[in-house]
């Protein structure tokens, strides 16, 4: 909920036209009325047009009866389709009232084929009624933050007071790409559904998703009323952007928007390694030896990035010393990652090596050879060696007295 609280910090500096450092490089040419593009791990809006102007979004509404439906069941339950009566045109995966489908296969319809009888099956299986599944998905957006977002159907068909905005669009699927399994199914070109009566073959909606390798989501939408939409994702080297574009008059338009919109956003960023495991970035010195350890990083940081901009290590509480027994990979400091001046990761900073405990002979050693103990030993040397002059002079004294006597 921080990343998405942040996100809409971000967004309302786009809306209020205070220029976001990340958005002033010239961006794409775009036709979309309304538009978001979004680095997850940095939260930077990298471009936004009206991003939080509400309007009718189309099948774009089923990311949050996905949403209801991944958090209020299994993938494994079995649920049973409910009549649904179509107008021309819609989206369906052909489901007939009675037949039982698994939930994941009811999500994959939902999802790769928009299927308008698979989100209201899932709607009146799990709340009861199309009308109590609504108020759940209300509630839902409320609690999540989506203040540009009211829904009317859990379909997407156009419908009064059933709206949302780049910017919601954008938020929510943040939250639902936590999830391996709609990262995974938004990223299908095909897919198969064994549940039900019979095998049905269906065909991503999304034809980037289907044509360029490194998109890979994540929900197409269309209506008299909302025009083209889709809600895109894209992950190359390792960075990740999440689009949305809004009200696009065609089909063509809605792709190649996103499209440059991803591009865009790829081109930007990169990930980088400012943190390897076993990297050695200290050391330590052995208490009664001359030997040292070196202390590494336990585990490997990656960031993502501008590409204009560094990401920086800093090593704290790291011993000059350390005595001993002490096992491999004992942490004994902290090693701090800084992106724009915040902290944004610490990773252990641990012994490479088992630290045995010195032995006597160390210790002695060690004592021996300090210039203390040095000097006291030569204090000492003279010491005995003014003593036991003294003594043999004392004692040739005593003896000549003794002949003296005789």
């Amino acid at each position: 909920m921080k990343a998405v609280r942040a996100l809409a910090g971000a967004v309302a500096c786009a809306s209020a036209l205070v220029p976001c450092a990340v958005a002033r490089a010239a961006p794409p040419a775009i036709s979309a009325p309304e538009a978001i593009l979004v680095e997850p791990q940095t939260q930077d809006v990298v471009y936004a047009r009206r991003a939080s102007m509400p309007r009718p979004i189309a099948s774009t509404t089923k990311l949050m009866t996905a949403l209801l439906t991944l958090e209020r069941t299994r993938l494994t339950d079995v649920l049973t389709a409910t009549p649904y009566s179509p107008m021309a045109g819609e989206s369906l995966m052909g489901l007939r009232a009675g037949e039982r489908l698994t939930v994941a296969d009811l999500l994959r319809g939902l999802l790769v084929v928009s299927a308008n009888d698979a989100a209201e099956t899932l709607a009146v299986d799990i709340a009861g009624s199309k009308r109590e599944f609504v108020a759940l998905m209300n509630r839902r957006a409320r609690e999540l933050g989506l203040r540009d977002t009211h829904y009317a159907n859990p379909v997407g068909l156009d419908e009064p007071g059933n709206y949302s905005s780049a910017s919601d669009l954008a938020k929510l699927t943040l939250i639902l790409r936590q999830r391996a399994f709609f990262r995974a199914t938004t990223n299908l070109a095909t897919v198969t559904i064994r549940s039900g009566s019979r095998v049905r073959h269906l065909v991503n909606r999304n034809n980037l998703v289907r044509a360029v390798p490194y998109i890979n989501g994540v929900k197409t939408g269309h209506t008299n009323n909302a025009g083209y939409v889709l809600v895109g994702s894209a992950t190359r080297a390792g960075v990740t952007l999440v689009s949305a574009v809004l009200g696009d008059s065609s089909m063509d338009a809605r792709d190649g928007d996103t499209l440059r919109l991803l591009r865009y956003g790829l081109s930007r960023y990169h990930r980088i390694r400012p943190v390897r495991a076993g990297a050695v970035l200290a050391a330590a010195g052995l208490k009664y030896r001359d030997e040292k350890v070196d202390l590494v990083a336990a585990r490997t940081v990656f960031r993502v990035a501008r590409r204009t901009e560094r990401v920086t290590t800093q090593v704290i509480g790291a011993p000059s010393e350390i005595e001993g027994p002490l096992a491999a990979r004992t942490r004994v400091g902290t090693v701090l990652v800084r992106q724009r001046g915040r902290i944004v990761d610490r990773v252990a900073l641990v012994t490479a090596d088992d630290v045995s405990a010195p032995t006597l002979g160390q210790r002695l050693g060690d004592y021996l050879g300090r210039d203390a103990t040095r000097a006291v030993l030569a204090l000492l040397a003279l010491c005995s060696l003014y003593l036991a002059l003294m003594w043999r002079r004392f004692t040739r004294r005593g003896n000549g007295a003794e002949g003296l006597a005789s």
